[in-house]
Parts: structure tokens; sequence; C-alpha cells
């Protein structure tokens, strides 16, 4: 039985469930249930705080997990990133007051506050700085005001709330975040079941960030719209009952979509649709 852990709640909580149900899993629960199985995939789910599931997934417990970057760097295990999941975004920074001119190069002797000791510790000591790290958990953007802080450091995703606090970021982001698939170490790639559930995801993941495009066109004009939607690898032509037209279908990037319609149009490509793509494998 292949156990995953997924998060209980916080940001990433709802979005990582959608994703295992579009990837054709059973994720139902009740309130308060800590597991969810899927007897027709041989699949247990343990929902467990994001911060508990690197802990887990390091010693052995649980196969996989999935939590945010930022989370897996701070736990201190020892972890593989099996695939960055594409939601969920965030930066962990340094805050300071708004008047302040203090850098993190100048933090030596300097108290900050934070929810992610390690990050921190292990920061300053590629800086060369000795800094005190004070550990909160939570709301760590109003401790300069309380004074038990000269700075913080936290994970940003809009910055409003430490502007509301009366701070600003310094300094380029300590860490890049995002939703991830973690493993042990990378050999756990090997196991049926995780091979199975990463392929699903990666189909998703995939398929959240493309569409399909059709299109009939004229022959003389193919090299032109084939320009336009290159397609990830080359698009499909078919021919149609028109002897000088033919079909073509073309995966494109979802962002590019409407940006596309316009210089497809522009080129002579009639009956343009968009599709959306629920799955798939390249």
């Amino acid at each position: 039985m292949l156990r995953i852990a997924l998060p209980n709640k916080g940001a990433l909580s709802e979005g990582v469930v959608t994703l295992a149900r579009e990837a054709g899993y059973k994720v139902r629960r009740g309130d308060g249930d800590l597991i969810a199985r899927d007897p027709h995939h041989e699949v247990e789910f343990f929902f467990l705080r994001p911060r508990d599931i690197a802990v887990y997934v390091a010693n052995g417990t649980l196969q996989v997990g999935i939590t945010g970057r930022d989370l897996a760097a701070d736990s201190g295990a020892e972890l593989a990133e099996l695939l960055p999941l594409g939601f969920g975004g965030s930066t962990f920074r340094y805050a300071v007051p708004r008047d302040s001119d203090l850098t993190p190069d100048a933090f030596g002797g300097l108290r900050i506050a934070t929810s992610y000791p390690n990050i921190v510790m292990d920061d300053m000591a590629k800086r060369g700085i000795d800094a005190h790290v004070v550990e909160l958990d939570g709301a760590v953007e109003i401790s300069i005001q309380l004074g038990v802080a000269d700075a913080v450091a936290d994970v940003v995703q809009t910055g409003r709330t430490l502007e509301q606090a009366g701070l600003k970021t310094v300094g380029d982001p300590v860490l890049e975040s995002e939703a991830i698939l973690i493993g042990r170490d990378t050999s756990i790639l090997e196991h049926e079941g995780v091979s199975r559930f990463v392929q699903r995801v990666k189909g998703i993941i995939t398929a959240r960030a493309y569409v399909l495009i059709d299109y009939v066109v004229e022959k003389s004009l193919l090299d032109v719209v084939r320009a336009i939607t290159p397609g990830i690898q080359s698009p499909t032509v078919s021919p149609t009952n028109k002897e000088d037209w033919v079909a073509v279908r073309v995966m494109a990037p979802r962002r590019d979509a409407n940006r596309l319609l316009d210089e497809l149009s522009a080129a002579g490509a009639r009956a343009v649709l968009v599709t959306d793509i629920t799955t798939c494998r390249l």
C-alpha cells in the first residue's frame, strides 16, 4: 500500500487535494479524518501538518509527500525533491522597517524574527554573519513593532501583510518556494505506485499549462501558420474534403491562446477552436 502525505490545512491544502483528484485518485475524507483510502489504486493519503510532512517522509514512515519547498528546507531533513507542482508560489525574504537602510549583509548582532529558523541560520552562515534568530510561531511581522526583533524573515506572496506592518523587503529572495513532491531519495521513483502517481500528476500539470488549438487553413499558408503554432513537437496536419485545405491540431501554451488566435486569424486560418486538455502524457 502506497502511503502519501498531504497538507491537512494551509494555503497548499485545497490545491493538493484537487490535484490528486484530477489525477484520478479517491481523496475523500470526513471532517477531522486523518486518512483517506483509495483501495482501487492501493493508496492511503495521510493528512498532516504541512511542517511535519518532511519529517515523516525523511524517516521512511511515508513514501512520498507534498509540502512547500520552504517547509521542506526548514525541516533540515535529508530529502529529494521529486517534482515541482507549479502552484503555491512564494518567496522567502527578509524585511525591515520602511525607513530603515538595513540590508541582510548588515544583520550582524541583530535579532531576526522568523518561523523558519533553519533557513535563516543557514543563510546567515553562508553570509558569514552572526545574528540572533528569534523563533516565533507565525505573525512575525509584528515582532519589530513589539520590540523583540530588528528584522524579520518570512514567506512572502503579495507582500501586503508586510506593507501593512510598515515593513519593506530587502535583499534578494533567500528561497523561491512552491508546492513540491518529496521523497526520502530518488530511488522511490522506482516504486510502481509512486511512478504512476508522478506520471499522472505530470499529466495534470501539463494539461493545466496547455490547450489544444484546431483550425483549417489553405495548404499554401501551412508554413506561415506552423511558424505561429509550432507545438511541443510539431503540428498534426490532416486532409480535409477541400483539396487545397488542411486541418491542423497543435498543443500551445494556455497563456498565449488569445494572442495565437489573433495571429492565426490574421494569417488566414479559419474555424479556429481552443479546447481544454484534461490530462496528457508527452
